[in-house]
């Protein structure tokens, strides 16, 4: 008798799995393959606010969150180009962007991304994309920081900075969810609101320096501290 109730399952599971992928495509799709407005989020957005403080639209932090104040930016830009004012990122508003300057803002080599992501796989493989991304930000905030080396290598080879360097999960190739998690920090995307540090309260084993850090943010596991 339960064997009319398998295609259903199985149907079910195929839509789960279906949901479940265009989540992930949706943190990772690039700027203008959808329609952003309010409440929106991943990397797109972030692209979004970057090319908006390129015009000085948009002064508040790249954090990929289509909010009040980007929408305040969409708006102020569709109004200087004579676009339908809607606060809303469409084709006809997509088109008057200006182009990506990735290479020009930041020079980075494969073999630095991937080290970036080797990073955020072994810190962050079982968050979500915001953390992982999140993680690779904390790494560009510490470059540009003068507390801590000058380059993505340096900062990630700095001496005690990462567990998963010192036990080893870093040695593992990275997914491809994060590599584009890397790709997405570099582009801007800053969940962490400029932390230079990040733990995880539950299982970290010394908290006597760490947790003295004002805490900025809270994401899946860990949280974010400058």
């Amino acid at each position: 008798m339960y064997k009319k109730f398998i295609p259903i399952l199985l149907l079910l599971l195929i839509l789960l799995f279906s949901f479940s992928c265009q989540k992930v495509e949706a943190a990772l799709i690039e700027l203008g393959a959808r329609i952003l407005h309010s409440g929106e989020e991943g990397s797109d957005v972030a692209v979004l606010q970057g090319k908006l403080k390129q015009l000085s639209l948009y002064g508040d932090d790249i954090d990929g969150i289509f909010g009040p104040a980007t929408r305040k930016a969409v708006r102020d830009f569709q109004l200087s180009f004579g676009l339908t004012v809607d606060g809303i990122v469409g084709p006809e508003t997509f088109g008057k962007l200006p182009p990506d300057t990735l290479n020009s803002r930041m020079a980075v080599s494969r073999e630095d991304i991937i080290l970036m992501a080797r990073i955020i796989h072994g810190e962050a493989r079982g968050e979500g994309f915001k953390g992982m991304v999140a993680v690779g930000a904390v790494i560009l905030n510490r470059v540009a920081s003068n507390k801590f080396p000058d380059t993505i290598r340096e900062v990630i080879m700095q001496k005690g900075q990462f567990c998963s360097r010192v036990d080893g999960q870093a040695m593992y190739y990275p997914s491809q969810k994060s590599i584009e998690a890397a790709k997405a920090a570099l582009l801007g995307y800053d969940p962490s609101h400029g932390s230079l540090f990040f733990y995880n309260p539950r299982i970290a084993t010394n908290l006597t320096w760490i947790s003295t850090r004002p805490v900025v943010t809270s994401i899946g596991e860990h949280l974010f501290a400058k």
